[in-house]
């Protein structure tokens, strides 16, 4: 589970987030053919990955050049906010402009390297609305399947500390519902684009082992002072 760098020019620390485009490519399919080595045969890869409004195609160009390596189980939808009727919940980040709309969403590529890898569906389930579907269907329990696309909102900050200052965070709970769809007790994860450990956290959280890698020595720091104030074992929440 892991979330590179977009190449979009965002301020890391050590990192210049700025590349040729086939440079990035060529560098991201480098990295994933390791990742593919050293990855077991009924393992996941959850890649999240966005482009912008001035770069949709990087996405899609990079996922295309993976298909040598993997087989794209499931594509996943991550929406950061959403709006229905005249309501609206979520992280919004006003666009400047008039050429787009709001980038509202990122991308969670589940490559595996058979494509048949078995996943544990109801542990991100959902209730079903209509509760005679329970008994109707032959469901053993009031859950039902989340589907591919992802409602998670980002905490409300006030300051780029309490994100670390790290331009690229993410929820704890985007790896988390990862780490419980693939559903393997005690998984060990990996996340070579580890920034400041929200991936190992969440493993840590969901009673997994982690290995995080980061180039960055501070953003390390703040990955074990993080993890160093994480419990042994940490219940499931919702």
């Amino acid at each position: 589970m892991t979330s590179p760098p977009y190449n979009l020019d965002l301020a890391y620390r050590s990192y210049r987030d700025r590349r040729p485009e086939d440079a990035y490519l060529d560098w991201m399919v480098a990295v994933c053919t390791e990742l593919r080595r050293v990855m077991r045969p009924d393992g996941s890869f959850f890649l999240n990955i966005s482009g912008s409004s001035r770069q949709p195609w990087l996405p899609f160009e990079l996922i295309v050049r993976l298909r040598a390596l993997f087989v794209l189980q499931n594509h996943i939808t991550w929406i950061k906010a959403i709006s229905t009727a005249d309501d609206s919940v979520g992280h919004f980040k006003p666009v400047g402009g008039t050429r787009f709309l709001h980038h509202a969403h990122e991308h969670i590529f589940h490559l595996t390297r058979s494509g048949d890898v078995q996943l544990d569906r109801l542990a991100i389930g959902v209730p079903f609305k209509d509760k005679s579907n329970i008994a109707r269907r032959g469901h053993a329990a009031d859950l039902r399947c989340r589907g591919n696309t992802w409602f998670i909102p980002y905490d409300t900050v006030n300051s780029k500390a309490q994100k670390f200052h790290h331009p690229g965070t993410f929820p704890v709970m985007l790896p988390r519902w990862c780490i419980r769809l693939h559903g393997r007790a005690d998984a060990l994860v990996l996340d070579p684009f580890m920034g400041t450990g929200t991936t190992p956290v969440a493993a840590r959280r969901e009673g997994c082992r982690a290995i995080g890698i980061d180039l960055d020595p501070s953003y390390v720091a703040i990955a074990e002072t993080r993890l160093a104030e994480e419990p042994r074992l940490f219940p499931r929440t919702p």
